[in-house]
C-alpha cells in the first residue's frame, strides 16, 4: 500500500534500529543495497536515499511516506505533511543544530559582526541565504559537499553546518556564534497520499508503532511487592506516566506495584525501594510505549 523511503548516511543505522524496535524490520541484501522490504502488508516497497533528496521525492509522489530531517524539509521548501517528530539522531537523540560557526581567533561573538561580502560555506544555501538576508548582511555562499569545517580559513570566512554536540567544530578551532534552527528527524507524508483514507490509516498505524518505540527508549518496567504499611513511602519514590499500578496479592497485607521509570534512574532507585520496604524487585526492558 505505502511506498517508504528512509535516509542513507549518518541517520541510516539509527533509522534501521528504530524500525526494527517498532517491529518493522527493514531487510535488504546488503548495507550497500538501496532497496529493501518490510514484512508488513502496509509497506509495499522501501528505498534508501540521501536525506536531502527525500522531502522533494515525497512531495512529488515518488514515495508516500518518508523519514528525513527538519533541516532538509526547510532547505528544500517541500510541501509535505509532517506526521510526527521522531526524537532520535546518530549520536545523542538530541536535536541537531544548524549553526553559524567562525574561527576561534576571528574575534567574532555575534552574527552581526560578520563582515559584508564574507565567504560562507554550507550544505544549506537556501537557509543560509534567508538568514543573512534577514540580518541585512550581503555574503557569498559556497555550496559544500562535506567536511565544511575544513574550508576555514583558507577558502571561506565562516560556515553554516550541522552539529549535535559541537565537539567536531571545537576540535577544528571553530566557535558557534548563532543557531539557525534545531532539527528533529521527521516522519513525513505525501499530501495526496495522506488525503487517501486507506493510506492515511496505514500511515497512522505505522506512526503509532514508531512513536511507541521512540517513547520506550531509555525506559524500563519495574515490578515489586510491598506491604501496605510501606506502600506510601514506596509510591513516593516512583515516577510514573500517570500513576503506578497497584494490585492486591493473595498474601494478606501485601500488594504488587509496577510502573515505567527512566533507565538512567534505576541504579539509585532500586536500593531506595529496597530500603523502604520493597521486595521481589524486577526490572524489565520496554520495547514500546503507546499512550
Amino acid at each position: 500500500m505505502l511506498k517508504l523511503v528512509v535516509p542513507k548516511g549518518s541517520l541510516e543505522r539509527a533509522t534501521f534500529e528504530l524500525f526494527e524496535a517498532a517491529d518493522l524490520k527493514i531487510v535488504r541484501a546488503s548495507e550497500r543495497e538501496y532497496r529493501g522490504s518490510v514484512d508488513d502488508p502496509r509497506i509495499i516497497s522501501v528505498a534508501v536515499l540521501r536525506p536531502q533528496e527525500i522531502p522533494t521525492y515525497v512531495e512529488d509522489g515518488f514515495f508516500d511516506l518518508g523519514v528525513t530531517g527538519e533541516d532538509w524539509i526547510t532547505e528544500t521548501g517541500a510541501n509535505v505533511v509532517k506526521m510526527t517528530a521522531l526524537e532520535y539522531s546518530k549520536q545523542t537523540d538530541l536535536p541537531v543544530k544548524l549553526v553559524l560557526a567562525v574561527p576561534r581567533d576571528a574575534g567574532i561573538t555575534s552574527p552581526e559582526q560578520i563582515k559584508p561580502d564574507a565567504r560562507i560555506s554550507t550544505e544549506f544555501p537556501n537557509i543560509t541565504k534567508a538568514y543573512f538576508e534577514k540580518l541585512g548582511i550581503p555574503v557569498h555562499i559556497f555550496l559544500s559537499y562535506g567536511a565544511t569545517e575544513a574550508k576555514v580559513p583558507e577558502i571561506v570566512d565562516a560556515i553554516v553546518d550541522l552539529t549535535e554536540t559541537g565537539s567536531t567544530l571545537r576540535r577544528n578551532g571553530m566557535e558557534i556564534v548563532d543557531v539557525l534552527l534545531e532539527s528533529r528527524t521527521q516522519l513525513i507524508a505525501n499530501p495526496a497520499a495522506h488525503e487517501d483514507a486507506d493510506k492515511r490509516q496505514a500511515m497512522e498505524e505505522l506512526m503509532i508503532l514508531l512513536r511507541g518505540a521512540v517513547d520506550a527508549r531509555g525506559k524500563v518496567l519495574v515490578k515489586l511487592n510491598v506491604h501496605r504499611d510501606d506502600l506510601e513511602r514506596v509510591l513516593a519514590l516512583l515516577p510514573a506516566m500517570r500513576a503506578p499500578t497497584v494490585s492486591q496479592l493473595s498474601e494478606e497485607g501485601y500488594v504488587a506495584v509496577e510502573t515505567i521509570v527512566p533507565k538512567a534512574q534505576i541504579n539509585t532507585l532500586i536500593p531506595q525501594l529496597k530500603s523502604n520496604g520493597a521486595s521481589d524487585i524486577i526490572e524489565l526492558p520496554v520495547t514500546k510505549i503507546v499512550p
